[in-house]
């Protein structure tokens, strides 16, 4: 039975006064954030045509609830502060955070205003928000119906309580919102409050792994990564786990700098073996290889023992079979050898046989050197290394 009342922290949350940065199509600012407090869970509402059950199986449970300041711009921007809290829920270990599975739930408040005010209007909140996308496309409805609303001459002045109708694509009025002093609060004597010293907190945070914001600028700054992959990689957890000991292991057995090292490695890893991946339905724990058959890989194309044609190939057997890559490539011949082969006769060959677009090359059409080496490779069985075909073309070619 529900006890008719429900413990929350209200003069003496736990902390005050944060903030998060986020990253949208805009550019990245600070949110705000005006408390994080303890409460306890009610229970859960469930709309079944006109009817509503109520599940108490969670009542009691306790939660830890977020409020952020009243400055989020844009249904983008609460999107993504709650697409980074999540991450950042993951990489401490605190938290799953689906949800879609109840771990992480939001309450909206919306309203609107004239530009150039700075008054608060009375805001209107949103529930049954199950997934970022109901989020923002509940925040999308309410602007558009609120604007109408302005543009009508009736302005809000009214605090209320909306729910979010995913199958209607639309909010539907629930009831009026309390004013603070409807509330009631008043102490509970079980539950004191809770005194942590700075020592407590300092030594806390030194315990924090590192976050994905941090990370983000550290594999831009490290390793001179273009922003989506960085943000990719961070996003992903695991996969850039995998992705870093996969480089620090390659700068360890290549020449060169490790950005180049990094490029490397990220190219084949996001471009490539997620597409397999993704194509087979399997994620990264279930890949049949180890880190260190995965650096081999990337060994043998550093070294161009394989050229790119066959070390696709040789990536999509490596993820089908859990075979090392030598394995592979002493089983299906895909070693790059250019002996027996007359690369300037093959090409001077192929030329012959399509003589209407190699003069279309020599007058100036220089992306039919592509079409060429691709014709030169076939002849090769793959085995000869495009970009050695490509420099005699371009020899060829500027002697004539």
């Amino acid at each position: 039975m529900p006890k008719g009342y429900q413990i929350s922290q209200y003069d003496e949350p736990l902390a005050q006064e944060g903030w998060l940065e986020i990253v949208t199509s805009q550019g990245a600012r600070r949110i705000e954030l005006e408390r994080l407090h303890l409460e306890e869970d009610t229970a859960k509402l469930l709309h079944q045509g006109k009817k509503s059950l109520v599940d108490f199986n969670r009542a009691g449970t306790p939660l830890m609830e977020i409020v952020t300041k009243p400055e989020i711009k844009s249904p983008e921007e609460a999107k993504v502060f709650l697409q980074e809290l999540r991450l950042i829920m993951r990489y401490i270990g605190a938290s799953d955070a689906d949800m879609e599975k109840g771990h992480l739930r939001c309450d909206a408040n919306i309203s609107l205003r004239p530009r150039g005010e700075d008054k608060m209007y009375p805001k209107t909140e949103i529930k049954n928000l199950n997934s970022f996308r109901a989020v923002e496309k509940a925040l999308q409805y309410e602007v558009k119906r609120q604007s109408g609303e302005w543009r009508s001459g009736k302005i809000n002045d009214v605090t209320g309580t909306r729910g979010w109708d995913e199958s209607k694509g639309e909010t539907i009025p629930q009831r009026e919102k309390e004013a603070i002093h409807d509330y009631r609060y008043f102490p509970e004597p079980d539950i004191p409050p809770l005194n942590l010293s700075q020592e407590e907190v300092d030594a806390w945070r030194a315990e924090l792994p590192e976050l994905p914001a941090d990370r983000r600028r550290r594999w831009q700054a490290s390793y001179d990564l273009k922003t989506a992959d960085a943000r990719l990689l961070t996003e992903d957890k695991l996969l850039g786990d995998f992705t870093e000991h996969v480089i620090i292991r390659l700068a360890g057995e290549l020449e060169g700098s490790v950005g180049a090292t990094a490029k490397l490695a990220v190219n084949w890893i996001v471009n490539k073996l997620v597409e397999v991946m993704s194509e087979k339905k399997i994620n990264l724990a279930q890949l049949p290889f180890e880190v260190d058959d995965f650096v081999q890989f990337l060994l043998l194309v550093a070294r161009r023992q394989v050229n790119s044609t066959n070390a696709q190939i040789l990536l999509r057997k490596m993820v089908e079979t859990g075979k090392s890559p030598e394995q592979i490539m002493a089983e299906e011949d895909l070693t790059q050898s250019e002996e027996g082969f007359d690369i300037k006769g093959e090409i001077i060959k192929v030329m012959n046989s399509h003589s209407a677009q190699a003069e279309e090359l020599r007058v100036g059409k220089t992306a039919l050197i592509k079409y060429f080496v691709g014709l030169v490779m076939k002849e090769t069985k793959g085995k000869a290394d495009p970009v050695t075909i490509e420099q005699e073309i371009k020899k060829q070619i500027s002697s004539n």
